[in-house]
Parts: structure tokens; C-alpha cells; sequence
């Protein structure tokens, strides 16, 4: 693990996915982003750090407040996550730890698409397919506001797809040896 790249090794923790897509909209603070995640401001401070050191996230505005100076982060616009390879178990462990969680948020009766596939297609169905997952991950994107904005929903989104290997068993082995 140690030599991972830092960003998958930052983008490895399910509190800075989500500060990551908090501040996807606009700028946050650590006291912000503190109090939406339910953590301490200590915590928080120590992730957006981290974020900040392998530049997944940006300075956005220095603020005075209370007599000290606000610091309000951005995330870096863009998806470091739709063609690593390298750390695909790594993130898709942390993709699975924030689907639970998120799904344990549920709002009860509400609307949704729940997929899960392991399919044989042609390549270009796979890659037409590809580019409209990524064109309505950009869209999402997009439209986020800030969290708790009047007239938004709150919405949890998890998508990785990707070739698997030929021939390979769930459990990593190959088939017949």
C-alpha cells in the first residue's frame, strides 16, 4: 500500500468523499463542513488538510470571522475517480462503505435506480454506455447546490463500471486453475 498513489490514498476515506461532494458546489470551511458531517472541527480540519495536500481541493476565499481568518475550500472540478485503475479494490471499498451508509439514509417511499450487473455487451454498446454515465455524472454535478439550499433534495449517487477481466473468478482467481 505504500506505494498507492496519495490522491487514491486521500480519496481512500469515506468522510473525505463526502467532503469532497459537499464542497463540490461551493466553498467550505472545516467549521462548515464540521458541523454538516457531524464530526469535530479538529476532524475536519485534519481531512480537508489531507485533501488539500494532493490538490483535490483549492483555496477558494479568506474570510474575517470572529476576529480570525476563514478559510474556504472548493473541490477541484473534475473526476479523479472515472479511470483509475491502480486503486480500483481501494476505492470501491470505500464506495461500498458510503453506499451502506447512505442507504441507511434512505428516505423512506422515495423514488430511485438500484443496479447491479455483470454483463456481456459489444464494445460500443460498453462505450456509448460509458459516456452517458459519465455525461449524467457531469449533469449531477452540475446542478449541486450547497447542501440544505431551499427547493434542492439531498440525493447519494454511487456508479462504477468498468471491463472485468476475462475469465476471472469473484474471488480474484482465474477460472480452472
Amino acid at each position: 500500500m505504500t506505494d498507492t498513489d496519495p490522491v487514491l490514498r486521500a480519496l481512500a476515506h469515506p468522510l473525505r468523499l463526502r467532503m469532497l461532494s459537499l464542497m463540490w458546489p461551493g466553498p467550505m470551511s472545516a467549521a462548515e463542513l464540521a458541523r454538516e458531517l457531524d464530526v469535530s472541527h479538529a476532524l475536519a480540519s485534519q481531512h480537508l488538510r489531507r485533501l488539500d495536500a494532493v490538490g483535490l481541493v483549492v483555496l477558494a476565499e479568506e474570510r474575517t470571522r470572529r476576529g480570525g481568518k476563514e478559510r474556504r475550500y472548493r473541490t477541484v472540478q473534475g473526476t479523479p475517480l472515472s479511470d483509475q485503475h491502480e486503486g480500483t479494490p481501494m476505492l470501491a471499498e470505500t464506495m461500498a462503505h458510503t453506499l451502506r451508509e447512505r442507504a441507511r439514509r434512505r428516505e423512506e417511499g422515495s423514488d430511485g435506480v438500484t443496479v447491479d450487473a455483470e454483463l456481456w455487451v459489444d464494445p460500443e454498446t460498453w462505450e456509448n454506455t460509458r459516456r452517458r454515465l459519465a455525461e449524467l455524472a457531469t449533469e449531477l454535478h452540475e446542478a449541486a447546490r450547497p447542501p440544505h439550499t431551499p427547493g434542492t433534495v439531498p440525493l447519494g449517487v454511487s456508479v462504477m463500471a468498468f471491463p472485468l477481466q476475462d475469465g476471472a473468478e469473484p474471488d480474484g482467481s482465474t477460472a480452472g486453475g
